[in-house]
């Protein structure tokens, strides 16, 4: 049987921008504090532009072995979120970007759970398949899931900093895989990024779906959806 007609028996989620968001209302304080007025809608919406800029500037182009939890490529994604707001002046963006280094560590800004995330992973499980998540963390992304009251929805975590393999590398779908004791072809992941959790789920034979919640993704080779239940849906059509 063609692994993409396998039985479904497993959704894996990412992280952040998936099941977790920015604090937008925190980084819109921070800009009030410098004299830019942006509603925390605005900066999420700011934060849709951004993801697929980052992906198509930087991730799409990276080599194996370089990281999404570094700080160039951190400072990169605010910088275009900020561009995205119109804040250009050097200086702010200096200065925003030197808070964002010490803001709230190890996590970040990176502490609020998508509204959307407990019902989605309980359809996962009423749906009798198992829900877990592989993200590229630095090794806080189960205590974030945990105190946002979200790892009991969970069977398992996997954080890149534990394991010493981050996405888009097959390696770290794989131990995700075995976890789970699936094939690929009977997994699916949700995600973000196309370069990062797209590509490399497909490099360890897993089906993706890749939110897109502003439409800004274009045209791409993969399921698109506007929300987690959107995503949710497409992936359990698929039992």
């Amino acid at each position: 049987m063609p692994p993409d007609e396998r039985r479904l028996r497993a959704v894996f989620f990412d992280a952040g921008n998936t099941l977790l968001r920015m604090n937008y209302a925190v980084i819109a304080a921070e800009l009030g504090r410098h004299g830019v007025h942006a509603a925390p809608g605005e900066v999420q919406r700011a934060e849709w532009r951004a993801r697929v800029r980052l992906d198509d500037e930087v991730l799409s182009r990276s080599s194996p072995g370089d990281s999404t939890e570094n700080r160039s490529t951190a400072e990169r994604y605010l910088g275009y979120l900020l561009d995205a707001l119109g804040v250009t002046d050097r200086a702010t963006v200096e200065q925003i970007v030197a808070w964002r280094r010490s803001f709230n560590l190890p996590v970040g800004v990176w502490n609020t759970v998508d509204p959307d995330a407990a019902d989605a992973l309980s359809a996962v499980q009423r749906a009798g398949l198992r829900a877990a998540v592989i993200s590229n963390s630095n090794g806080s992304v189960r205590s974030i899931l945990e105190a946002l009251g979200l790892t009991g929805h969970l069977d398992f975590v996997v954080d890149s900093a534990e394991v010493g393999v981050e996405k888009p590398d097959p390696r770290i779908f794989e131990l995700a895989l075995a976890r789970a004791r699936v094939a690929p072809g009977e997994a699916a992941y949700i995600g973000d990024l196309y370069s990062i959790d797209v590509r490399g789920a497909r490099a360890a034979g897993m089906r993706a779906v890749l939110l897109d919640p502003g439409g800004h993704w274009g045209s791409r080779d993969c399921p698109l959806a506007p929300d987690l239940p959107g995503a949710v849906r497409i992936v359990l059509a698929w039992r």
